[in-house]
C-alpha cells in the first residue's frame, strides 16, 4: 500500500465517524444512505436514515411500500426524486436480480437515481470494487491534493481528480479510502479554514505546501437566483380544506399541494392569478377572499415567494374528491406527505382552526 493511502486509512481508523451506516453495515443499508446524503448533511440525514430504517428495514419492505408512504417517511428531507427513484429501483430489484444489489458498476448504474457517485459509493464501500466516489468532500480534497487550477464541477475537474484519485486509492479497503477522504473533507479540510495542522495527509498535499490551501479549489461563479412568485389557494368549505396531488412527473412529483400556480404578466395581482390557475388546474371558479401568509423557500435553481389566500368555490361551483384531490379536516392534513411550504401553510391553518372554522 502507497504512503497517502496508509497513512489516510490509519487516521480514519482513529478519528471516522461513527455512523448508523457504518456501525452495522449492508449493501442495502448503504445505498440508502448515500442515497440520503446526496446535497443533505449528515447531521440532517440521522433522523430520517433511523426512522426510514424502523420501517423498512430491507430491500422487500421497501419494494412492498406505497409511493405515498415513502414520500411521508421522507417528507422534510427535499429533493423528493431520491425518494421515488429508491422506490422505483426497489421494486426493480426485486423483479429483475432477487432483492439483491448488483455487484458492478455498470448494474448499478441501470437503477434509476443510481449516478456515478453513488454506484462507486456503493461498489467500494459495499463490494470493495476500488472505484472513487466523487462527491463534494473528495473534489475538494483532491484538488487540494494535486493544486488543481481547475474549476470544480466541470467535466475536465472531474477526469482529473478521478485520475488522480485511482492513482492513490489502494486495492484493498477502497470503501474505507472513500469514506476517509469524505471524513477528512469533513473535518479537516474545511471549504473556507482548513486545519492543515492536523492533517494526516499533509506532507502529500501540493496546495499546502505551495501555500495555496485557502486558495483552492477553483469555483464557477454561480449565476443569480431568480425569484418566481406564485399564488396558492387554501379553498374551505365548511370544516374543511381542498389539497391536490401533484403530477408524477416534475418538482415534488406526487406531493400533496394546496393548488394555485406562477404569477404571470398578464395578471392584474395575486388573486388573479389564483382564479386562473383554479379554473385552469381544476375547472371551477373561486373567490379569494382573505390574504393567509406569506411564505418563502429556496430550491436548486430559484426562490419561491408565495403567497396564500383564504378562497371559496363561487356559489354555483362544487368539486368531487378524487384520486388527486382530497377534501378534509385540517388535522387530517398531517397524514400526507406535502414540501416544506404547503406543510408550513398546513401547521398555520391547523394553528387557526379555531378563528376559521367556529
Amino acid at each position: 500500500m502507497k504512503p497517502f493511502a496508509r497513512e489516510l486509512l490509519a487516521w480514519y481508523a482513529v478519528h471516522a465517524r461513527r455512523l448508523p451506516w457504518r456501525t452495522d453495515p449492508s449493501p442495502y443499508r448503504t445505498w440508502v444512505s448515500e442515497v440520503m446524503l446526496q446535497q443533505t448533511q449528515v447531521d440532517t440525514v440521522l433522523p430520517y436514515f433511523e426512522r426510514f430504517m424502523r420501517r423498512f428495514p430491507d430491500l422487500p419492505s421497501l419494494a412492498e411500500a406505497d409511493q405515498q408512504e415513502v414520500l411521508a417517511l421522507w417528507e422534510g428531507l427535499g429533493y423528493y426524486s431520491r425518494a421515488r427513484n429508491l422506490h422505483k429501483a426497489a421494486k426493480q430489484l426485486m423483479a429483475d436480480y432477487g432483492g439483491k444489489l448488483p455487484e458492478t458498476l455498470p448494474e448499478l448504474r441501470r437503477l434509476p437515481g443510481v449516478g456515478p457517485y453513488i454506484a462507486a459509493a456503493i461498489a467500494s464501500i459495499a463490494f470493495s470494487i476500488p472505484e472513487p466516489a466523487l462527491d463534494g468532500n473528495l473534489r475538494r480534497v483532491l484538488a487540494r491534493l494535486g493544486a488543481s487550477e481547475l474549476p470544480l464541477g466541470t467535466p475536465a475537474s472531474d477526469a482529473a481528480l478521478l485520475e488522480l484519485a485511482r492513482k492513490l486509492m489502494p486495492a484493498e479497503a477502497p470503501g474505507d479510502f472513500n469514506q476517509a477522504l469524505m471524513d477528512l473533507g469533513s473535518a479537516i479540510c474545511l471549504p473556507k479554514a482548513p486545519l492543515c495542522a492536523q492533517c494526516p495527509v499533509q506532507a502529500h498535499c501540493l496546495a499546502y505546501t505551495s501555500g495555496q490551501q485557502y486558495t483552492l479549489p477553483r469555483r464557477l461563479k454561480k449565476p443569480p437566483q431568480p425569484t418566481i412568485t406564485v399564488g396558492a389557494a387554501v379553498i374551505l368549505d365548511g370544516p374543511l380544506v381542498l389539497i391536490s396531488r401533484r403530477p408524477q412527473k416534475g418538482l415534488l412529483a406526487g406531493l400533496w399541494e394546496f393548488p394555485g400556480g406562477k404569477l404571470e404578466a398578464t395578471d392584474a395581482d395575486i388573486q388573479a392569478c389564483i382564479r386562473r390557475e383554479i379554473q385552469e388546474e381544476l375547472g371551477v371558479e373561486v373567490l379569494p377572499y382573505a390574504f393567509f401568509g406569506n411564505y418563502r423557500h429556496t430550491y436548486t435553481h430559484f426562490k419561491l415567494r408565495l403567497e396564500a389566500w383564504l378562497c371559496r368555490l363561487e356559489p354555483d361551483q362544487s368539486l368531487l374528491p378524487g384520486p388527486d384531490l382530497l377534501w378534509l379536516e385540517p388535522a387530517d392534513l398531517l397524514h400526507h406527505p406535502m414540501g416544506k411550504v404547503d406543510r408550513q401553510i398546513s401547521h398555520d391553518l391547523i394553528a387557526q382552526s379555531a378563528q376559521l372554522f367556529p
